[in-house]
């Protein structure tokens, strides 16, 4: 069952996040995209968007922009949509991006939010990033925002 999502504001935190969006299933993907870089502008965060052809590119983009030096990111939001065909294919890329998204996060200790939804049908992506009440891209901004908070609590080495 969809949980609404509590509707929460969220305090001016500032930093600075990157937000990595696949292309393929624009509707959807769009969609949490932009939530999600509203959710992060209102917030007073810097943002850079960055797109990908597919759900499978996210990982090697998202090493990258976690390590870059000059000008680094507090957090990473990765945002795609996958809905499952008749192949195992879409469970191959699901959890091909879970793993390398997972063991970025730790080896860099950056947060890195996974929103890439691995769905069964078009309704299932509709329910999830087209209302602004169940919309996934702004949640994973939302959870952004506080992990950058509570990183910066435990003196985790984050951008200022």
């Amino acid at each position: 069952m969809l949980k609404a999502m509590t509707p929460r504001r969220v305090r001016s935190t500032g930093g600075r996040f990157a937000i990595i969006g696949s292309k393929y299933n624009p509707r959807f993907a769009d969609a949490l995209v932009r939530a999600a870089r509203a959710e992060l502008e209102q917030a007073g965060a810097s943002v850079e968007v960055v797109r990908v052809p597919g759900a499978f590119e996210i990982p090697v983009v998202a090493a990258r922009l976690a390590r870059r030096e000059a000008a680094p990111f507090d957090a990473l939001i990765c945002l795609g949509v996958v809905i499952r065909g008749e192949t195992a294919h879409a469970d191959l890329i699901g959890r091909a991006v879970t793993d390398a998204l997972v063991k970025l996060q730790i080896e860099c200790e950056l947060p890195i939010i996974h929103e890439v939804l691995l769905l069964d049908t078009e309704v299932q992506a509709r329910a999830r990033c087209l209302p602004a009440g169940h919309n996934r891209g702004r949640e994973a901004a939302q959870t952004a925002v506080a992990m950058v908070k509570l990183m910066r609590r435990l003196g985790a080495p984050i951008a200022a």
